[in-house]
């Protein structure tokens, strides 16, 4: 099966993040599995997603079929102000009702290592599979000003290779370590959203979207879900400069 793209663009990111919840709802409304696990993204990008959710859509959301993990987290631990973790507590968890133990978070603050092998145990022992890899049912993505994506940084461009469900990685500016889901298991999604506004993304954008060789160099490029559906969600100063 061939990955069907297809991109959607908004006026402003609140209608981003409406579109964004929607189809979530939408998603778990017309199925009928009894648990979807979803892998979350970090950074700036979700937070005005999960403020959304917080207000509008949070009774709309059965909570109790939603598994929450992570795509990456930075080596911090969960009270830190840089930890994906507690934004998402802050932004939503906070605000919604969930079971706890559908709440599958990585553990920033231990031996990043250890911690990546025992987040791909984890993974391959909770979620369903397809081929070796686990297969999260949706994955909601950022992009990067340099083009990263999780935290698959330009520089470690063969963690789209790794074996592993989990790797580190290192943040090529701070050195800072980070723990990300690697390419196979990103790549084996059934669905991806990808969550893009401002126009600081229009740039790395336009380059994806227009297939340039310096698209090459990027991280996010290589999303591509060989069984499922990739969106782009962008809003119009993201998309200014797709020709």
């Amino acid at each position: 099966m061939e990955t069907f793209t297809e991109v959607k663009i908004y006026s402003k990111p609140k209608d981003v993040y409406k579109a964004i919840a929607k189809a979530l709802i939408k998603m778990v409304q017309n199925s009928n599995q009894e648990v979807f696990d979803i892998a979350l993204s970090g950074g700036n990008s979700p937070k005005g997603l999960f403020k959304k959710i917080s207000k509008k859509y949070a009774d709309r959301i059965p909570w109790e079929r939603i598994h929450l993990w992570w795509g990456d987290e930075r080596c911090v631990p969960p009270t830190d102000e840089q930890s994906n973790y507690k934004m998402t507590v802050d932004y939503l968890l906070s605000n919604i009702t969930i079971p706890e133990e559908n709440i599958h978070r990585i553990k920033g603050e231990d031996d990043p290592e250890q911690e990546a092998l025992r987040y791909s145990q984890e993974m391959e022992q909770s979620l369903n599979s397809r081929g070796k890899d686990p297969v999260f049912d949706l994955i909601i993505l950022g992009l990067g000003d340099d083009g990263h994506t999780a935290s698959i940084f330009p520089d470690q461009l063969e963690l789209f290779e790794d074996e592993q469900s989990c790797a580190v990685a290192v943040h090529p500016l701070t050195g800072q370590k980070r723990i990300t889901i690697t390419g196979n298991v990103l790549n084996n999604a059934n669905q991806i959203f990808f969550l893009v506004t401002g126009s600081n993304k229009a740039l790395r954008v336009a380059e994806i979207m227009n297939d340039n060789d310096a698209a090459q160099l990027l991280p996010a490029y290589y999303i591509s879900p060989t069984n499922g559906i990739l969106t782009w969600f962008l809003d119009e100063e993201a998309a200014a400069q797709i020709q």
